[in-house]
């Protein structure tokens, strides 16, 4: 998609963005109470704590929810209609990010289906999206 809005880098979410630049999906993870959680922060939102570690997360996840957008938006551009989608990670984190490589009609998702991470170079950033399973039945 082109026009997009290209996300701001903070200190609490650089190993996030170094990470997908790489084309890997990294999580952050408490250290105290071994929650893992998103988006990055510099301490968890379960227990408070600082002690915030990054891991590798697995890829995949499923689809929990999406909306169809028929209507640009600021910072989308005008490629629509396109797939705002809900994520559940088998780490425990839901994300909110577009659906790549699928067809933007309800036929084409239904909750549930299995999704994995792409990525989505944007400017000098590369954003993690979700696509769906190949050979997944939809």
């Amino acid at each position: 998609m082109s026009g997009r809005s290209v996300p701001v880098l903070t200190p609490e979410t650089s190993v996030y963005w170094e990470k997908a630049a790489q084309r890997e999906l990294w999580l952050p993870r408490c250290g105290a109470c071994e929650r893992t959680f998103f988006p990055p922060r510099a301490h968890c939102p379960h227990c408070a704590a600082e002690d915030v570690r990054w891991y590798r997360a697995s890829g995949t996840g499923t689809l929990a929810s999406y909306v169809i957008s028929h209507r640009p938006a600021p910072g989308y551009g005008d490629d629509v209609p396109y797939v705002i989608a809900l994520v559940d990670l088998p780490e425990g984190p839901r994300l909110t990010t577009n659906l790549l490589g699928v067809e933007a009609r309800p036929e084409a998702l239904r909750v549930g289906l299995p999704l994995e991470v792409g990525f989505e170079q944007r400017g000098d950033v590369v954003l993690p999206q979700f696509r769906v399973v190949t050979g997944a039945g939809r």
